[in-house]
């Protein structure tokens, strides 16, 4: 049932845009270390071109996609559809972790329109090398009841510099010791 694509073509972007959550999976290098899969949603992703995608990452406790990426780039972008048919879409390729300050960040940023205030922490750039669906029967039907609005309190509520001092503590390596934000004491 499964198919190959060459590229995100119209169909695959209007699925894509569609959804609400997609996952993000990464791994460590080697033997060792934790794979580490995230849940994204808040309307953070947007397809860039044929075969590449970004999405806006949000400074969070931990760090290990991006220390993932900065090690190997490896990643797998996976969305499934919990309403409508069944479907599954993974775009496996390779990614980048871009920071404010960086000038790559900047022009990607005008793809998501107005950014927040406070709290993204980096764009994730991936430059898919590998796009796949499948069925989906096994996903569940779920319904949408609206987006939290906790992350951007919380970021509100710590201000620039209490963001900044979080990264600090919580973003400078992953738990596998590995390097995670590069800028972690700079201005969210």
């Amino acid at each position: 049932m499964g198919k190959l694509y060459a590229e995100i073509d119209a169909r695959m972007r209007e699925f894509v845009a569609a959804q609400r959550l997609f996952f993000i999976a990464t791994a460590p290098s080697g033997d060792g270390g934790h794979v580490n899969c995230s849940p994204k949603g808040q309307d953070t992703l947007r397809v860039i071109g044929p075969t590449t995608v970004a999405y806006l990452d949000y400074t969070g406790s931990g760090v290990e996609t991006i220390a993932h990426l900065r090690q190997n780039g490896r990643v797998v972008v996976m969305f499934c559809a919990f309403e409508g048919p069944p479907r599954i879409v993974r775009f496996h390729g390779r990614g980048e972790a871009l920071e404010p300050g960086q000038q790559e960040f900047h022009a990607l940023a005008a793809h998501f329109g107005p950014l927040p205030a406070l709290g993204v922490r980096a764009i994730v750039k991936i430059e898919v090398t590998r796009i796949s669906d499948s069925c989906g029967y096994g996903v569940p039907l779920f319904r949408y009841e609206g987006e939290r609005d906790q992350m951007q309190r919380w970021a509100e509520r710590k201000g620039a510099e209490g963001i900044d001092a979080y990264k600090k503590e919580k973003n400078a390596e992953s738990i596998d010791g590995l390097p995670g934000l590069s800028f972690a004491g700079e201005s969210s």
